[in-house]
């Protein structure tokens, strides 16, 4: 959801790094830039005509850091103001409470409340280490529970079943007293959708809060719906007490307006975002991160944290202590490192978290993609053992069996295997310099 404005960041800020000096012209022309770009993101005018100002009052008049350059300072002050903006600190999931801890899900209609319930749930299961268990207080919405059923089993977390001739307030009691005798360590709520206009729901929703006294109240909001949804998050909480935001489908084409301008108009914190539709696809939200993400810098971090969590560390140094050993990079190593990327969600996925304005990461944006790793492994299986082991073997017959074998035409075949030569140096280069190295020319310390 960030593209468009990380794009328009990376060509201002580029802009005024490549100036000598900073002047008064120069800062107030980039300002202006940053303010434009930030209206286009749809994000709030009270929250741009605060970030516009703290910047104004940390550059405009004041020394600028001698150990740095000026367009990096310039840069560390929009950094700064991003994260302030986003929440300055992680708000961590409250579980401090005698067991089980509560956790009502409430939102608008179409949020994406009910995907999220099983997504969090899966989290907390294999973060926290806790026994969770999921209920559906939605008589309304036809198949909501067996929806939520349906995906608490593919999370692998447990289900209290109830049904539609049921009182939402009788479910929730019951899925209390369930969980207390079971000693669950939290039970998730999961309501049905409402508007704030339709006063016999928000007072179910009441009763269904008081009931439960939940630790936690997330309002599920999709950062499609624009900046319409901070009046309707003002009106529920006039209702009752919110405690979080769960932001959903971050992974779509939308401006970023929301995720800006929902901390600084509520005074509530983003404690979660989801990044797909796959139920591993949620992640807490540091405000440092996103707002390296916007600035083109990267989220080396959450990458790491992805490839741990999905990447046994065997296999990992099983690959490492082959490279260091060999000078090859065969196609069987290729086919391995396919299959990794897969785990961790795709290219997509890594590429959204790898820094913009680094020659070496933005050359890997252009020419790597999903399309490319799914043909690339369509002509490895068309290979033979010694070919995938000896590359160099791949010339003339040997490439018209390939294609004929994988459906890949001569002409895409010739521009793989340059694509294989190409991350082949690349592996070289790593092993040369090493990864802490390639680290290093990364500019991580912004």
């Amino acid at each position: 959801m960030f593209n468009n404005l990380t794009e328009r960041f990376i060509g201002i800020l580029k802009k005024i790094s490549n100036q000598g000096r900073l002047t008064e012209k120069n800062i107030k022309e980039t300002i202006r830039e940053i303010r434009r770009a930030l209206l286009e993101a749809d994000v709030a005018l009270p929250v741009v005509k605060t970030f516009i100002q703290s910047i104004k009052n940390n550059v405009i008049g004041n020394q600028i850091n001698n150990s740095l350059t000026p367009g990096q300072e310039l840069i560390k002050i929009v950094k700064n103001e991003l994260i302030s903006i986003l929440g300055s600190n992680n708000n961590p999931l409250n579980l401090s409470v005698a067991p089980p801890a509560i956790i009502l899900m409430i939102g608008l209609q179409g949020s994406g409340k009910t995907t999220t319930t099983a997504k969090l749930g899966k989290f907390i299961k294999e973060k926290y280490k806790k026994k969770v268990i999921v209920v559906s207080t939605d008589i309304y919405r036809s198949a909501a529970i067996k929806q939520l059923e349906i995906l608490s089993k593919q999370a692998k977390i447990d289900f209290f079943s109830s049904n539609k001739q049921q009182n939402p307030t009788d479910i929730t009691n019951q899925a209390i007293q369930y969980a207390k005798l079971k000693l669950y360590d939290v039970v998730l709520i999961d309501t049905a959708g409402r508007l704030h206009i339709d006063i016999k729901m928000m007072n179910e929703i009441v009763e269904i809060h008081k009931l439960s006294n939940p630790i936690e109240t997330f309002f599920i909001a999709d950062s499609m719906i624009g900046q319409d949804i901070i009046n309707i998050i003002n009106l529920f909480n006039k209702y009752l007490s919110i405690t979080g935001f769960i932001l959903t489908k971050t992974d779509s084409d939308t401006r970023s307006g929301i995720a800006l301008s929902m901390k600084y108009l509520t005074n509530k914190p983003i404690k979660f975002i989801g990044t797909g539709e796959k139920l591993e696809e949620i992640e807490l939200f540091y405000p440092e991160r996103i707002a390296k993400r916007i600035l083109g810098m990267g989220d080396i971090l959450s990458l790491i944290e992805k490839i741990e969590k999905k990447i046994s560390k065997q296999h990992i140094q099983q690959f490492i202590k082959k490279t260091k050993k060999s000078n090859s990079f065969t196609f069987n190593d290729m086919l391995f490192q396919i299959n990794q990327i897969k785990k961790i969600g795709g290219t997509n996925s890594i590429l959204s978290k790898l820094p913009k304005t680094q020659t070496i990461f933005s050359n890997f944006q252009k020419n790597v993609n999903e399309d490319l790793l799914f043909k690339m492994k369509f002509m490895i299986h068309s290979m033979t053992i010694s070919e995938r082991n000896n590359p160099e073997l791949i010339k003339g017959s040997r490439k018209r069996r390939i294609a004929i074998g994988s459906g890949i035409s001569i002409q895409e075949i010739n521009q793989l295997l340059k694509q294989f030569n190409n991350i082949k140096k690349a592996m070289k280069a790593i092993k040369k310099g090493g990864i802490s190295q390639i680290l290093k020319n990364m500019n991580l310390h912004y």
